[in-house]
């Protein structure tokens, strides 16, 4: 947590300054002044789990193990029984690309 003190000569805290000069750089953004970079998310509507899972060449509760998830919700994932979630749908999306990089966020 930033400390507020000192002020400045000009009697504001640098966590002042900074608020003043976001707040600016909103309304020009909101003016059409400025471009704020953004950037466009794809959050994948379907999801094959069974085709991710096969890439692997594991049973559903080593699968789930391996990357943090409920062996029964992989098992009602692929019989259609159930849809995962938005979060969970980017999850398997990082699976099907960078496995390493799920791993490595859940290793000790």
């Amino acid at each position: 947590m930033r400390n507020l003190k000192p002020k400045t000569a000009a009697g504001r805290t640098r966590l002042g300054r900074d608020l003043e000069a976001a707040m600016r750089e909103v309304l020009a953004h909101v003016r059409g002044e400025i471009t704020l970079p953004s950037r466009i998310v794809n959050i994948p509507q379907e999801t094959d789990v069974r085709a991710i899972r096969a890439r692997f060449k594991l049973s559903r509760e080593k699968f789930a193990a391996r990357f943090g998830l409920d062996h029964r919700a992989v098992q009602e994932w692929e019989q259609g029984r159930r849809r995962p979630d938005r979060a969970t749908r980017v999850l398997l999306k990082i699976i099907e690309r960078e496995p390493e990089a799920v791993e490595r966020a859940l290793a000790d």
